[in-house]
């Protein structure tokens, strides 16, 4: 495996942290849908998600197979790690 950057692994570490807080965040509002509070940081965090995301496929690659390949026309996958070996 390519050594990583710094700079990818914290983009990568951020964007675990932001699903997990997700994940978390679905989970309540599955039971308090109407937690007006919880759905604007729901909202939010969505937000930053996909900012992160965006850049970590602007600047290493795609994330996964469904999202378009970046300009040098090539996903960026065999530089790793795998998502599970974070």
């Amino acid at each position: 495996m390519a050594q990583m950057s710094a700079k990818k692994m914290k983009l990568l570490e951020d964007l675990q942290a932001v699903d997990f807080v997700l994940a978390e965040l679905t989970l309540y509002l599955d039971t308090h849908p109407d937690d007006a509070e919880a759905l604007q940081q729901y909202q939010e965090t969505a937000e930053k998600r996909q900012e992160i995301k965006s850049a970590v496929e602007t600047q290493f690659g795609a994330l996964c197979r469904n999202t378009p390949l970046p300009e040098q026309n090539t996903p960026g996958w065999d530089e790793g790690p795998w998502p599970w070996q974070l």
